[in-house]
């Protein structure tokens, strides 16, 4: 029964070898579809901390990822094998924007389909995913017309009636707007006020800042447009 054993287990490894062919061209393949996730990634970008070394590692990730699942094929033991080496492994780059995980899991995703065989489900996922990709990058679909800045100016500390013209000034060029400090300043003769602004239309920070510069009792005006999602 143990000879019977042991011809199973050597039948069903040779069964699993695979020729030099089939490696190459599934990680040829794994190089084409990751190239193609990697261009649209680099195409679709719209924020400023661009890396040139993530859009490498989606094209090598997929391509290691394939030949990963090559090397342990139907075998438990190479799976936990693997699992273990990449265990000692500390990844400490911190991917910050969800997008850009999202592209990632694509690319792995690929290089698994194209290390099991699965070409079809590859190419089909692939060309499914870059359409996506466009669309959501052309279509207006989660987009949010706002245009948020931080606005500080400076007021004398005796002067009520300020107040009613720069509310009035807002209201024109606003669609919200709220007071988020007041402190004082230059030893308390002058006041500083700090908003939380939402413009109707980028154009209006012009003509806001030039509305309240021309105000007499007011001074510095200080307006900084903020978007959240820009890391530097």
């Amino acid at each position: 029964m143990d000879a019977t054993f042991l011809d199973l287990m050597a039948a069903g490894s040779s069964s699993q070898s695979l020729g030099l062919t089939h490696v190459i061209s599934a990680l040829l393949l794994s190089f084409v579809l990751c190239s193609v996730i990697a261009k649209l990634y680099q195409l679709t970008f719209q924020s400023l901390s661009y890396s040139r070394s993530f859009v490498h590692t989606l094209i090598l990730g997929g391509m290691i990822t394939c030949m990963v699942m090559m090397s342990m094929g139907d075998s438990i033991a190479r799976g936990v094998g693997v699992l273990g080496a990449l265990s000692l492994i500390r990844f400490r780059t911190v991917v910050r924007d969800p997008r850009d995980m999202m592209f990632l899991f694509a690319a792995l995703g690929l290089g698994i389909a194209c290390g099991a065989g699965v070409y079809a489900v590859a190419v089909a996922g692939c060309v499914i995913l870059s359409s996506v990709i466009v669309l959501l990058n052309w279509a207006p679909f989660a987009t949010r017309r706002r245009y948020e800045a931080m606005l500080r100016f400076l007021v004398e500390a005796d002067d009520d009636s300020a107040r009613e013209d720069v509310d009035r000034i807002m209201s024109e060029c606003c669609s919200a707007y709220m007071l988020i400090a007041m402190r004082e300043a230059v030893q308390g003769d002058l006041l500083e006020y700090s908003y939380q602004v939402r413009l109707i239309d980028p154009s209006y920070q012009v003509d806001l800042v030039k509305k309240l510069e021309a105000l007499d009792k007011i001074a510095e005006v200080n307006l900084v447009m903020q978007r959240t999602t820009v890391e530097l």
